[in-house]
């Protein structure tokens, strides 16, 4: 088996694991906290007074007795009760999703190639394709960002997409097999993707491509193509990762 044969059993294999994500533990519920026990007041006994003997009084007026007046216990006031009206909060619809033309019936996919890795995306995402031209560099980008190029003056970002795809296997044996020699526009925006060979473009129907249904790591991958074994881009995501300086490990 030859180096290229090798090197692209290896990307199958790499292919096929990037659809898993990682599975998240739920948390360990909290244990209930004991009741407290009531506590019970002591009760005293009450005290009884001593027994004097009688006094025997002279012989005094009496005075007319006027019985004591009673005042009625005022009443403390009674502040007014206020009823809480809860007030509901208001009830916002998220957005649907929006349903990319691509996933409405058979759609057509470019294919081309990095390092031996086949790659596609869906034509109508497609901006355009150019002939490699000199590249400048600029400093303080990330590795992945070969520099600008100049096509009919227009600055096109050119990603070096072997380093984008896949960082932890780009090595010096990797780098050396790279051939690019064509730019891959994304959609309307200012960023290409350097390639080796472009492959042709084919109709595809859903069931063909194993989707990703569900949020989470590599927002960039769209689904696999069973049959082809390669990535489908998608697009957008990838423009938005792009533009924030991260690599397809976010």
């Amino acid at each position: 088996m030859s180096d290229l044969q090798a090197s692209q059993k290896v990307m199958k294999h790499y292919l096929s694991a990037l659809l898993t994500d990682d599975v998240v533990e739920t948390p360990i519920q909290e244990a209930k906290k004991q009741q407290l026990n009531e506590l019970l007041a002591p009760v005293s006994a009450p005290v009884s007074a001593p027994v004097k003997a009688p006094v025997i009084a002279k012989p005094a007026v009496v005075a007319p007795v006027v019985a004591p007046v009673v005042k009625a216990p005022v009443a403390a006031p009674v502040a007014p009760v206020i009823e809480q009206v809860k007030v509901a909060a208001p009830v916002v619809k998220a957005a649907a999703p929006v349903v990319k033309e691509y996933r409405k019936g058979r759609f057509q996919a470019l294919f081309f190639t990095v390092a031996g890795l086949k790659v596609a995306l869906p034509l109508k995402a497609l901006g355009g394709i150019h002939k490699i031209m000199p590249i400048n560099s600029l400093p303080g980008q990330p590795e992945w960002l070969k520099g600008v190029m100049l096509y009919r003056e227009q600055k096109i970002n050119v990603v070096d997409t072997a380093l984008w795809v896949m960082p932890e296997k780009y090595d010096q044996g990797l780098a050396e097999k790279l051939n690019y020699q064509y730019v891959i526009m994304l959609g309307n925006s200012h960023w290409g993707l350097a390639c080796d060979t472009l492959v042709n473009t084919i109709a595809l129907e859903q069931d063909e491509v194993k989707w990703r249904e569900t949020e989470g790591k590599r927002p960039w991958l769209a689904g696999l193509i069973k049959e082809h074994m390669c990535a489908l881009l998608d697009v957008d995501a990838l423009i938005a990762l792009l533009a924030k300086g991260m690599n397809s490990q976010h």
